[in-house]
């Protein structure tokens, strides 16, 4: 299983509240682009994917 960003949901246009909840830092926004995420450090807790109000951040 992954995290991935479903860029066609994230609206790209404010800081990615689920930055701050994700326990190993492994989100990572530039400006207000979409997030990213460090597959290494990713531990899919799946805390992002509950949070995202938009549902951009997706279990796979």
């Amino acid at each position: 299983m992954q995290i991935t960003v479903n860029k066609k949901r994230c609206p790209q246009n404010h800081p990615c509240p689920a930055v701050r909840v994700c326990p190993t830092g492994a989100i990572n926004q530039t400006g207000y682009s979409a997030p990213t995420i460090d597959q290494d450090k990713c531990i899919q807790c799946k805390k992002c994917v509950s949070f995202c109000p938009m549902k951009a951040l997706q279990a796979n």
